[in-house]
């Protein structure tokens, strides 16, 4: 399924204020009241406690939604994305650049708009790749506007939570020659609906704030 499609559906309602604060953060639970975009079938969302910190857990059996978020977020005050995440497991002997290999246990998007349309949006998806190595980037296989980036890789650190930081202004220069001043849109998904696989991820601390201090993870 085109999972490329979802920056476009992250473009919709862009009538809002632009998030000025000096820290965002989204709870799980802000983030399970979210819409849902349904590619192929829906990947289970819901809040679960561990050991009295709540999580987003993401269940997919070869299944693809992903929960957004349509905001324009100001990056001059809040230029840094972080967030937690942990994978059950991963996908072995996918080729992630082939559409019949687009499956991620875990990613997280950013989107801006680039024109008045719907689908000139450009989004960075940062992911945990079965296969591809970490630090790698690569066009989605659907679509050019979209570009993918290893943040982990493989199986070395299954089961264990692993704090991201990353200067999103940064990360957009380097995979589209152009640092934005704000993006549209967030999301997050666990998929596994082109090689038809199943994967759980969790989530937690996903924010956005003026300092590039990775999160405490639980």
């Amino acid at each position: 399924m085109i999972h490329a499609a979802l920056p476009c559906c992250l473009i919709g309602l862009m009538a809002g204020p632009v998030f000025a604060a000096e820290a965002l953060t989204f709870s799980p639970q802000d983030i399970q009241s979210w819409p849902t975009r349904s590619f192929d079938g829906e990947t289970e969302y819901r809040v679960v406690e561990r050991e009295d910190t709540p999580l987003l857990q993401a269940s997919a059996r070869q299944q693809a939604s992903a929960k957004y978020l349509e905001r324009e977020i100001d990056l001059g005050k809040t230029p840094y994305l972080h967030w937690c995440w942990r994978v059950s497991g991963i996908y072995p002997g996918l080729d992630e650049k082939q559409k019949s290999g687009d499956d991620y246990p875990a990613r997280v998007y950013v989107a801006r708009k680039t024109g008045l349309l719907p689908w000139q949006v450009e989004s960075v998806n940062y992911v945990w790749a079965s296969n591809q190595p970490a630090d790698s980037d690569w066009p989605n296989a659907f679509t050019s506007h979209a570009q993918l980036l290893a943040l982990q890789s493989g199986s070395a650190r299954v089961g264990e939570w692993v704090a991201e930081v990353r200067d999103v202004g940064d990360d957009y220069e380097r995979l589209f020659g152009s640092r934005p001043e704000s993006i549209d849109g967030l999301a997050l998904m666990t998929d596994g609906d082109n090689a038809g696989g199943d994967a759980t991820a969790w989530f937690t601390k996903l924010g956005l704030s003026a300092s590039p201090k990775p999160p405490e993870c639980p």
